[in-house]
C-alpha cells in the first residue's frame, strides 16, 4: 500500500511530461497513487471497460462526472426512481444552470419524450432504491446511439457480477464502491468507468488540452484531469486497499446475499401483517421478466410495507439479528425506515411520487444463515403482536 501523496521524479523534465499527459505517471496524491491505480484496473476489468477513475465516494464520482461534462445551458435525463442523495445533488446542479429532467425510466417513451435539442447525457440506475423498479436499460441504451447522447449507467445496486452496464450501450459506468464491490462496510469510495462504446469525438464539452490519445479515454481523462484535480474528491489508498481486498470475494457473496433476499422476500409475501414487498425476483414485481432478462440475479436489496396497524417504530426495535442503519452492500443485513431518514428531504409528495409509503422499510440483505433472518422478522412481529 503506498501512503503517499507525493512522487519524486530524478529528471524534472519527466515530472513535466507527466503534468502534461505526455508520459504515464504520478503527479499528487489527489489525482493518482499507485495502490489506487491498481484498484482502477480491477475494476476496469470487472466492467469489462477500457479505464477507470475512482473518487473518495459514490456521490463524489457522480458529481465530479457531471462537473466534468457538462457546462451552463446543458440539460440531462434521469430516471425519478433516484438515489435520494443522487437526487438531491441533481437538483443542485440545476440551481447552476445545469437542468435535469427526471422520468419514469421503466418507459423508454419517457426518457424519449424528455430528450431536447440541449440534452447531453441520460443518467439510469440499474434497479431503483428502494422500490426496486427495473428500468429499461436496453431500449434506453438503443435511444441514446441512435441520438447521440452519452449513456450513464449507476451499476451500485447490481454490481458488475450481477450485471454489466456495457451490454447495453453503456458510456460510462457509476459504481459506489462502498456497497458491493467493497462489501464490508470499512470504506467509502466511488468510480466511473469508460466502456469504449461513445465517439468522444462528436462530444462538444470536451476540452483541446485533454484530447490527447485514444479519444476512447478523452472523457476519463477530463473527469481525471479537470474534475478530480479540481474537487479534489481523492480516494485514499488504505480506502483503495480495503475496496480491493472486498472486490476478490464479490461473487461468492453476491450469491448468498440474492438467494437470502430471494427466500426472505417469498416469506414476507406471505405475510398477512405485511401490504407489499418490492423486490424484481418476485412474480408479482412488474419488472420481473425484464430483470430476469437482465441480470444474473435480482439483486439483494428490497422493500416491504408493514400493514398500516402495525407500530413501524416498534416492529424495528424488536429485531435482533438484523441491523438498524443506513449502509447497503455489506455482509450483514440492515433495515432502514426510508420516508423518515434517507428520504426524509425530498418530503411527502416527491416520496409518494416515487412510490416510498411511510411504512416502507428496506433491507440490504447480508450472508447470515437465512433461517435466522426469517425468525428475526416473524419475533419481531411476534414481540409486538402481543403488546
Amino acid at each position: 500500500m503506498h501512503a503517499t501523496v507525493t512522487y519524486g521524479y530524478e529528471d524534472a523534465r519527466d515530472l513535466a511530461a507527466v503534468f502534461q499527459g505526455r508520459k504515464p505517471g504520478f503527479t499528487y496524491g489527489r489525482q493518482g497513487n499507485p495502490t489506487v491505480e491498481a484498484l482502477q484496473n480491477k475494476v476496469t476489468r470487472m466492467e469489462e471497460g477500457v479505464a477507470t477513475v475512482c473518487f473518495s465516494t459514490g456521490m463524489a464520482a457522480i458529481g465530479t462526472m457531471l462537473f466534468a461534462l457538462l457546462r451552463r445551458g446543458d440539460h440531462f435525463v434521469s430516471s425519478s426512481f433516484l438515489f435520494g442523495n443522487t437526487n438531491s445533488l441533481f437538483n443542485s446542479f440545476t440551481t447552476q444552470g445545469i437542468d435535469v429532467s427526471f422520468v419514469d425510466a421503466t418507459s423508454v417513451d419517457a426518457v424519449r419524450e424528455a430528450i431536447r435539442p440541449e440534452t447531453k447525457l441520460i443518467f439510469i440506475e440499474t434497479i431503483a432504491n428502494p422500490v426496486t423498479q427495473v428500468s429499461a436499460l436496453e431500449e434506453i441504451g438503443v435511444l441514446a446511439k441512435e441520438r447521440g447522447l452519452v449513456y450513464v449507467v449507476d451499476n451500485t445496486m447490481t454490481s458488475p457480477w450481477l450485471f454489466q452496464p456495457k451490454n447495453v450501450g453503456a458510456s460510462l459506468i457509476v459504481n459506489s464502491l462502498t456497497k458491493y464491490i467493497g462489501g464490508h462496510g470499512n470504506a467509502l469510495g466511488g468510480a466511473i468507468t469508460e466502456t469504449g462504446l461513445f465517439d468522444w469525438r462528436s462530444f462538444e464539452n470536451l476540452y483541446d488540452i485533454y484530447k490527447q490519445g485514444d479519444p476512447q479515454k478523452w472523457a476519463v481523462q477530463q473527469i481525471k484531469k479537470k474534475g478530480l484535480r479540481d474537487f479534489g474528491a481523492a480516494l485514499a489508498p488504505e480506502a483503495a486497499h480495503h475496496i480491493a481486498v472486498g472486490a476478490e470475494t464479490l461473487a461468492l457473496r453476491m450469491e448468498r446475499q440474492c438467494a437470502n433476499a430471494q427466500r426472505l422476500t417469498e416469506f414476507l409475501e406471505a405475510q398477512p401483517w405485511v401490504n407489499a414487498v418490492y423486490y424484481p425476483g418476485l412474480k408479482s414485481h412488474p419488472q420481473h421478466h425484464r430483470a430476469k432478462h437482465l441480470f444474473r440475479h435480482p439483486g439483494a436489496l428490497f422493500g416491504f410495507e408493514l400493514s398500516h396497524e402495525v407500530d413501524l417504530w416498534a416492529f424495528l426495535n424488536a429485531l435482533k439479528v438484523i441491523i438498524k442503519s443506513s449502509n447497503l452492500g455489506d455482509n450483514r443485513t440492515l433495515a432502514i425506515p426510508v420516508a423518515h431518514t434517507i428520504y426524509f428531504e425530498m418530503g411527502p409528495e416527491r416520496r409518494a411520487s416515487m412510490g416510498i409509503d411511510n411504512s416502507l422499510i428496506r433491507i440490504s440483505v447480508g450472508i447470515e444463515e437465512p433461517d435466522d433472518l426469517i425468525n428475526d422478522l416473524s419475533d419481531a412481529y411476534a414481540a409486538i403482536a402481543k403488546i
